[in-house]
């Protein structure tokens, strides 16, 4: 007997997908067939995880008879970046997100704020409310207190929220567990910033993929390779993607850029001409504010470096 339903992509593994009728975890194996695509999408991936999809299924669901994924509803909203080796072309890593909780360590490994800041922007632009979580703080909070202070100047005046965690040590685990309670969140951030192990200690009953920092570069290696939501127990649902390395922007233009930095879009309120690129015109409210210390320095250079080819931070 021929089943029609709807369900949410839980999982992406290639062209082999995994659906559940959330908020029930059911989940069945699915394939793609036929020329189901987005219109006018040049993403290298058609279904995301966090996709709601149309599925039709004749019998019982298994690997040798999985269900088949007939359309691909309207995403309410998307987290996407330009792939690695194809500039041409994007990856969405989640849809239809409640939250983007975006993992960052300031060591182990060092924090490249022009990554963060163009995942940010990605978030912005795509209607994606965004979390920061300053994780490994059992590492460095004594050491560098300095350094702490300042990323939350930066970005605290931004307008992000900010939560200090240590999967190691449990700290801020309970406040992340509330703001991902019975959400649909995207953990992303840098390879080796520590998702996995805090995905982990929100739920101990889950078991996604945790790997160890380079002691040679101390830089973080991919251990996630698959895009995969996970239930919690407290409630609400977890996407662990994979780490990454760079964060290309996409269908963003130059002259929008501004737009995407709250604290720049409330000061150009000001600025003498409009439209106004904050570099060289006189009378820009922006720049002034940069000069007072109202916007932080390190953002205003990571937006300068925005409009330039985005080929350095790929």
């Amino acid at each position: 007997m021929l089943k029609k339903g709807k369900a949410t992509v839980v999982r992406n593994a290639g062209s082999h997908y995994m659906l559940s009728e959330l908020p029930q975890w059911n989940f069945f194996p699915a394939v793609l067939r036929g020329k189901v695509r987005l219109e006018g999408s040049t993403a290298t991936n058609p279904v995301a995880v966090g996709d709601r999809v149309s599925y039709s299924l004749d019998g019982e669901a298994s690997e040798l008879n999985p269900a088949v994924i007939t359309e691909i509803e309207p995403r309410r909203n998307y987290v996407i970046r330009r792939s690695t080796n194809l500039s041409r072309q994007s990856h969405i890593i989640g849809a239809n997100l409640d939250l983007a909780v975006i993992v960052v360590s300031l060591y182990f490994p060092q924090i490249r704020l022009q990554f963060l800041d163009r995942l940010l922007v990605t978030c912005e632009v795509y209607n994606v409310p965004a979390l920061i979580v300053l994780n490994k703080m059992d590492l460095y909070r004594n050491e560098v207190p300095e350094e702490v202070e300042s990323f939350h100047r930066i970005y605290g005046s931004a307008g992000y929220r900010i939560i200090e965690t240590s999967a190691r040590t449990g700290e801020g685990v309970d406040e992340l567990r509330e703001a991902c309670k019975d959400r649909i969140c995207l953990f992303s951030g840098e390879s080796g910033s520590g998702k996995s192990s805090l995905i982990k200690a929100l739920d101990p009953s889950l078991d996604p993929k945790v790997g160890k920092i380079s002691d040679v570069h101390l830089q973080g290696k991919h251990t996630t390779s698959r895009y995969e939501m996970y239930p919690l127990q407290g409630g609400g649902f977890v996407i662990d993607s994979p780490g990454l390395r760079g964060f290309g922007l996409v269908d963003v233009g130059k002259s929008e850029i501004a737009l995407y930095f709250p604290e720049m879009l409330k000061a150009s309120r000001g600025c003498r001409f409009t439209p106004c690129t904050h570099t060289h015109e006189p009378g820009c409210a922006v720049k002034e504010a940069v000069d007072n210390g109202q916007i932080s320095a390190e953002r205003y250079n990571s937006y300068l470096g925005m409009l330039e080819e985005d080929k350095k931070f790929r």
